[in-house]
């Protein structure tokens, strides 16, 4: 696991956040869940400050963010309480953010494709998606009401909910149940539609580009080897 995290941090993130959104539905509305939500927070944030540090980004900025973040989530997970849900999630979402600049800046180094690049396409994704879900939290622990569902429409959203925004948004597939009602709500979603759409546009493209371009090459490359050998 050590050389794993050494050699392909963002494979190893982007698996810890697939596996976050499938346990996330078994940890709320529990008292017990609301404190392996926020260790399992925490674990997501070494993993995080990790993947940064692999990466052209800063690690003392990671850091700097993750320490405090990591602070608040202890204190939620002994106390039980959101009091400090919005705090966290700031900076949480400022974190995540930056890790995602700092793995496309990875991925748009050079113009080699490796492996780990191509998990952290999964990874930035899944962080930006992460990144915006802690901002709706952030936005509608001051705003009430500023997200709608079709369940209990009155109440606030679950993580899961605003998570599950998150995804639908960002990935355009607008499948969401969930919807901003507040102006400023719907200028965050508005923002993670446009974030979507450069980053299929901007990286996902060129990443794909250069693994095709690499393999043209070394079919050509193997085709002239092969005249040759019959010349």
């Amino acid at each position: 696991m050590l050389d794993a995290l050494r050699r392909q941090p963002s494979a190893i993130l982007f698996a810890a956040q697939l596996a976050g959104v499938l346990l996330y539905p078994f940890m709320e509305g529990r008292y017990a869940g609301h404190a392996l939500f926020s260790v399992f927070g925490i674990a997501i944030l070494v993993l995080v400050v990790l993947a940064v540090r692999s990466s052209p980004g800063l690690t003392w900025v990671a850091v700097g963010l993750g320490i405090p973040a990591t602070v608040l989530l202890l204190i939620q997970a002994v106390t039980g309480s959101d009091a400090l849900l919005p705090y966290s999630s700031v900076l949480e979402a400022v974190l995540y953010f930056y890790a995602a600049y700092s793995l496309i800046r990875y991925m748009l180094a050079d113009s080699r494709v490796t492996r780990d690049e191509l998990f952290a396409v999964g990874a930035t994704f899944t962080l930006v998606a992460w990144a915006f879900a802690y901002v709706y939290v952030a936005y509608q622990s001051v705003a009430p009401g500023a997200f709608t569902g079709a369940t209990n429409p009155e109440e606030d959203r679950t993580w899961m909910e605003l998570l599950f925004l998150s995804f639908t948004t960002l990935s355009s597939t607008g499948l969401s149940d969930v919807v901003p009602i507040r102006p400023f709500a719907r200028a965050l979603v508005m923002m993670e539609q446009l974030a979507g759409l450069a980053y299929v546009a901007m990286v996902v493209s060129r990443l794909v580009g250069l693994t095709l371009s690499r393999r043209t090459d070394g079919e050509v490359a193997e085709a002239g080897a092969v005249r040759a050998d019959r010349d």
